[in-house]
């Protein structure tokens, strides 16, 4: 039997604070129902998939609902999407991924700049648009490129692309990501070119690209790619996974290009898993607190995910989750700790299963391994068609 499975991951799309969200500072941040109350949401597709069932959430329930759902708990110690992520697969980070909330030490930006011959601008925690306009027209003026951070484990690296070539910006990544290893292994690196609009500088999506951590080989992708199982990456998943374990990729960084990629792998791919990212509610919207884009960007998906229900085939398998939050609505622009949403809808799924509370988002790896490689799963044991 030819099989395939596709799972969604709705970028900073979260369902509720968790119980260790004070550890976090994201006590009150619930992502799905915060941005309804202010912009309420038009999403027939995701109810009728049981999105608006999950418990914690206060909506409406749907009396007809065509999927499974759940809502889970994360288990590594971390709110950012390499974590999300990796664990999905089934790697749990048991320490988080280093942060760097007053800059990165000073032996570390020697070492970078001896690395890339040149000095560094920036080396703070910062708003990726805001700080190329503070520092913009400095790095015009030297060359020499702006290292930032965030709340996340992450080190970026900006420059205008009229004073560095995309390669010379890839090569400093590069470097970059080597330098940053044993307890200064941020989860990713990121090059993020920018360029000169209506006399303000703007970031490009087009050149965007993350050099993450190398994954641990025990992990669902590997299983199934070993097995000789396609696996398709739609979106930012490539990246996130340093390209391991992934037999086709189709690199994006927008849902448009993502929803397009995906609906021409539906129509192709005989077999497989597809792991696809929409990233637009997180790098976007939830970033920048923008709660009516949001909401658009959730009634696209909608929209799409109506289309692409039609054209499922009797085998075909849905999942749909979320990496962590990112609630628009809070002061914070950065990720919340948050249960991620799962809802998953197939022929052979059983409809209207109330899943509950699941701990570790690695149950959805242990779902694709049980649908791909026959191993019992939790999730399994309950919504199979018998």
């Amino acid at each position: 039997m030819k099989k395939r499975l596709f799972l969604f991951v709705l970028d900073g799309f979260g369902v509720g604070e968790s119980e260790d969200a004070k550890n976090f500072n994201d006590e009150g941040s619930n992502t799905f129902e915060n941005v309804n109350a202010q912009v309420p949401l038009k999403i027939p597709t995701l109810s009728k998939l049981g999105l608006k069932n999950i418990d914690g959430l206060h909506f409406r329930k749907e009396q007809h609902v065509i999927g499974s759902f759940g809502r889970l708990r994360e288990l590594s110690q971390g709110k950012d999407t390499t974590t999300g992520h990796f664990e999905m697969m089934g790697i749990i980070s048991k320490t988080g991924m280093p942060t760097f909330p007053n800059g990165f030490p000073r032996k570390v930006i020697g070492k970078l700049e001896n690395a890339f011959g040149t000095k560094i601008l920036g080396n703070i925690v910062a708003s990726g648009t805001q700080i190329i306009q503070d520092l913009g027209d400095e790095h015009l003026k030297t060359g020499y490129p702006i290292v930032y951070t965030s709340a996340d484990s992450v080190l970026q690296i900006a420059t205008h692309i009229d004073a560095v070539s995309l390669e010379k910006l890839y090569e400093y990544c590069q470097k970059a990501r080597k330098i940053m290893s044993g307890k200064y292994a941020v989860g990713r690196v990121i090059a993020r070119p920018f360029t000169t609009k209506n006399g303000k500088f703007e970031r490009l999506n087009e050149g965007r690209k993350d050099f993450s951590l190398v994954p641990d080989k025990n992990n669902t992708m590997q299983k199934l790619f070993d097995a000789g199982i396609d696996i398709v990456s739609v979106g930012k998943i490539s990246e996130i996974f340093a390209d391991q374990a992934i037999t086709k990729k189709y690199l994006n960084h927008n849902n448009k290009d993502a929803m397009k990629a995906t609906l021409e792998i539906q129509k192709e791919l005989d077999s497989g898993f597809v792991f696809i990212n929409f990233v637009d509610t997180d790098m976007l919207y939830g970033h920048r607190n923008d709660v009516k884009g949001y909401a658009n960007s959730l009634e696209e998906t909608d929209e799409f995910l109506k289309k692409f229900i039609e054209n499922m085939k009797d085998d075909d398998i849905l999942m749909l989750t979320g990496d962590h939050g990112n609630d628009p609505t809070t002061p914070s622009t950065d990720h919340s700790r948050e249960f991620a949403p799962l809802v998953i809808y197939g022929k052979n799924v059983k409809q209207n299963v109330n899943l509950g509370t699941l701990d570790g988002f690695d149950n959805i790896g242990k779902f694709v391994e049980d649908y791909f490689l026959d191993k019992k799963s939790l999730i399994g044991d309950y919504i199979w068609k018998k």
